[in-house]
């Protein structure tokens, strides 16, 4: 009997769907629109859809694995629920005092990120703790319930509960969440100790209600995916796909949706470790370029970069400071509003912008003919040649190239440019946005991108990566088999995963080993139960320790991975071998980032930090791609390159006609039902027996007459 995993991915435009079977390697995908008014009716759509069509029984499905960009979109349109915020004395404001840095110097009219919580709906009680978790005042259950019924009254559905230094002691904030259960149980309540049991109040809090602002509309989108799921007879539960790039069970999801933030982006650089692996590429840069956002994500040794906090929501998209910080373990990618729907228009100046306002898909580009009438990268790319109107999204979208060229006429009227000088440089535009990402992102890492692949996902990456790599420096591109939906099929090669912190601060020269080792074990237990409800598809589990340490007097924490343990000495292993054996980890990452370490001072660690992770124990084995004759064009198409300054007739090839060994100077296409790949005149494609598409970029143009004879000699041996 077949056995099928469907990966379910939503984006700000398109909602991916990929089924695997794993006991024959059939892999099917199918792209829809995104219903923004009721995620879930997109999803059953598609899914219906995508069973039908190919012949699947829905009681063939073993695994359902989604990932979301709602929460984040949530987020950043304010559209979560009426949130409250309940505090020790005193503490009300800090949501907007923050850490009083401004993230512009120079800006006088600067505007910091609105609170979540108004300030009519923040309220305070007498219980404290102090800094080492000793109860300075009692909680009174008659003060919290008067505290909390006030907020009700005002209409407030999700309450955040951050106490002082509950860090350090979870006591108190646990009393009140069982006292509010049990009096007020329609209440959705978030306690910080829970969430973010980490030192520095305000990130501390600003976790804690970004939590609680978007938990109802979690539970109730999580509550219409399944039943919608039900309706159509699958019987598998739904795993979630986290910000760190693992996967967790739906309950675990819906207690703590903050995890959820960055799901989709995460997917989408795990399916490009994945693919890398294949023809054993371990460093490269992920490119995934949807119809919203593009982003971007740096993979070394085949795992992707991690962090341990971002910022949701920035008034500026690459001002530190200027969002609201969300304290979580998620991949460490960085994000642009650039992806097919961004909308082109004339600035202040006079010139040409791009994004990052988005047309998303409601009404969508202006070729999509569902009332949108603002040009987008969509319809530039379309008027270039880059698109197939009859093959978008495998065909299930019809667009209109008319559409496209009266949305841009208006544009080009305004900058007093033709049409093609137009469309040329909103895709120019976005790639420069893109690659402007990049450095950035690379640079502050210490890395070079020149060292680097540039992996393409999404439906916008494999169009627009062979004129990023080039801004950037990289020689070579990698597109993986169904790029377009790579997010999705991600899901499916995930393992579960899931992390625990807290704040614990330890002298490695002189406290006791046995208390590092006992806050270190139980962050461990923490870490295993969600991934033990998933025994039964994943295990063994593996465990890693890590923190955030500093040397005494600094004011912040660098994240070390650490010696497994236990930290106790024994006969073979002396108490000071271990400390020696810590302090020699931390010190040799402040090495690597800093270049030295300053003398005779001390290490302290802040934060323990614990990652359980478990593989699927079925894993998929893709399928070698075997040689065979070199495959004629389709079709030909006028396709604009800007380094010829002209249309040129072009040969478009089928993806799944290209055999392992093709080899094609370009300028070339290759469609799939996901995407379409771009290679343009500098371009050398080799199709590897991985399935994945390798493309390098040579310094100079091949001679025109050498390109038709490469293709004029591979239709001849084919004939």
């Amino acid at each position: 009997m077949a056995d099928w995993a469907l990966g379910i991915d939503i984006g700000g435009t398109f909602t991916d769907i990929v089924a695997l079977d794993y006991t024959s390697g059939q892999q099917h995908a199918l792209k829809v629109l995104t219903t923004h008014g009721d995620p879930a009716q997109g999803v059953a759509i598609g899914v219906k859809d995508l069973l039908q069509t190919h012949h699947i029984a829905a009681q063939s499905i073993t695994r359902v694995v989604h990932a979301t960009t709602l929460f984040t979109n949530a987020l950043i349109e304010r559209k979560g629920a009426c949130t409250g915020l309940l505090v020790t004395q005193g503490f009300k404001d800090i949501i907007e005092i923050g850490n009083e840095r401004k993230y512009d110097l120079y800006d006088l009219q600067m505007e910091s990120a609105p609170p979540l919580v108004e300030r009519r709906l923040r309220a305070e009680i007498s219980a404290r703790m102090d800094a080492f978790g000793h109860e300075r005042s009692a909680v009174e259950p008659q003060e919290v319930r008067l505290a909390v019924q006030g907020l009700i009254d005002q209409g407030v559905e999700s309450l955040a509960v951050c106490l002082l230094h509950a860090y350090a002691s979870p006591t108190h904030e646990g009393m009140v969440r069982d006292l509010l259960r049990n009096e007020f149980p329609q209440l959705d309540i978030t306690i910080s100790s829970d969430v973010a049991p980490v030192i520095r109040e305000f990130e501390r809090i600003s976790t804690t209600v970004a939590n609680a602002y978007i938990k109802p509309l979690a539970s109730r989108y999580l509550q219409a995916l399944t039943a919608r799921l039900r309706d159509l007879e699958i019987p598998a539960d739904v795993l979630m796909m986290l910000s760190n790039g693992g996967l967790s069970h739906l309950d675990e999801a819906k207690r703590t949706p903050i995890d959820l933030l960055e799901s989709g982006p995460a997917a989408g650089a795990i399916s490009a470790a994945y693919f890398s692996t294949l023809d054993q590429h371990a460093n490269l840069l992920a490119f995934d370029m949807g119809g919203t956002t593009a982003k971007l994500c740096l993979v070394e040794g085949a795992q992707p970069s991690i962090a341990y906090g971002f910022e949701a929501a920035r008034r500026k998209r690459f001002a530190e400071g200027s969002g609201l910080p969300v304290r979580i373990t998620t991949i460490d990618l960085i994000e642009i509003g650039a992806g097919g729907g961004s909308i082109a228009y004339q600035d202040q100046l006079g010139l040409l912008k791009v994004g990052p306002q988005s047309a998303g898909s409601e009404p969508g580009p202006a070729c999509y003919g569902l009332g949108g009438v603002a040009p987008t990268v969509t319809d530039a790319n379309l008027i270039l040649g880059y698109l197939n109107p009859d093959y978008f999204a495998g065909g299930t979208l019809k667009i209109d190239q008319r559409l496209a060229e009266d949305s841009l006429k208006a544009l080009a009227s305004q900058l007093q440019r033709d049409l093609t000088d137009v469309a040329w440089g909103i895709h120019d535009i976005v790639a420069e946005n893109m690659a402007g990402a990049a450095r950035v992102h690379v640079a502050e890492r210490g890395r070079d991108p020149r060292d680097f692949i540039l992996l393409c996902t999404g439906g916008g990456g494999p169009l627009h990566a062979y004129y990023v790599a080039q801004k950037i420096g990289v020689k070579k591109i990698l597109c993986p088999p169904s790029a377009g939906v790579a997010s999705a099929y991600g899901l499916l090669v995930a393992p579960a995963r899931a992390d625990r912190s807290r704040t614990a601060v330890v002298k490695l020269a002189t406290d006791p080993l046995a208390d590092i080792e006992y806050a270190f074990a139980q962050l461990e237990d923490q870490a295993r139960m969600p991934i033990e409800l998933l025994s039964e598809s994943f295990g063994p589990i593996t465990l890693a320790r890590l923190a955030d340490g500093r040397y005494v007097g600094q004011g912040f924490n660098l994240t070390v991975a650490l010696p497994p343990g236990p930290y106790l000495a024994n006969h073979s292993t002396s108490d000071q071998a271990i400390r020696t054996e810590l302090i020699r980890a931390f010190e040799s990452a402040y090495r690597e980032k800093f270049g030295r370490t300053p003398p005779d001072v001390p290490v302290e660690l802040m934060n323990l930090r614990v990652t359980a992770q478990a593989m699927p124990l079925q894993k998929f084995v893709s399928t070698t791609l075997a040689a065979g004759d070199p495959p004629k064009p389709k079709s030909m198409r006028l396709v604009y390159f800007h380094e010829l300054r002209q249309y040129v007739k072009t040969p478009v090839f089928e993806r799944t006609d290209i055999h392992a060994g093709f080899t094609l100077s370009g300028p070339l296409l290759i469609e799939d039902a996901s995407s379409t790949l771009v290679v343009g005149p500098k371009g050398l494609v080799v199709q590897s027996s991985t399935g994945n598409l390798i493309i390098t970029i040579e310094d100079v143009l091949a001679p025109s007459d050498k390109k038709a004879t490469s293709l004029s000699s591979q239709s001849e041996r084919k004939s």
